[in-house]
């Protein structure tokens, strides 16, 4: 795709902070992360979203991010990490490329794990119900 950002930063149009490259995925550091060393890990090929790419390709992106998440504890100190991906958004993705975020974690370094809420009384049955049918 012409436009998208990280298809110019995967063709080197646009500079990247590049720290692991193959020849399917490309892992580069966000500019704007929550902590140092937030890195997204994309493949090269153009996937609008996680729920567009290939299995076999969220396995290779998958091996990416284990790789850099490893290397930011012992590079970085980090003792801890978090793997997320934004599809859609109203999930709050930004760039219209599959994209997987690696964050180092840190103590006391002010970020929070997201709030749930409890279901209504006989919702998480029905919710499970629902969901069940459409896999099967």
């Amino acid at each position: 795709m012409n436009d998208c950002l990280f298809c110019k930063i995967v063709r080197k149009e646009i500079p990247a902070a590049v720290v692991y490259e193959n020849g399917l995925t490309m892992a580069f550091l966000d500019i704007k992360g929550i902590n140092p060393g937030h890195t997204l890990v994309v493949p090269k090929d153009h996937f609008d979203d996680f729920a567009s790419t290939p299995p076999e390709r969220l396995g290779d992106i998958a091996a990416v991010a284990q790789k850099v998440a490893k290397a930011a504890m012992r590079a970085l100190g980090a003792p801890a990490f978090n793997i997320g991906v934004n599809n859609g958004a109203e999930a709050g993705q930004v760039i219209g490329h599959m994209h997987l975020h690696v964050m180092p974690r840190f103590k006391g370094d002010g970020h929070e794990h997201w709030h749930g809420k409890p279901y209504a009384e006989g919702e998480m049955e029905t919710v499970a119900e629902k969901l069940k049918a459409t896999l099967s």
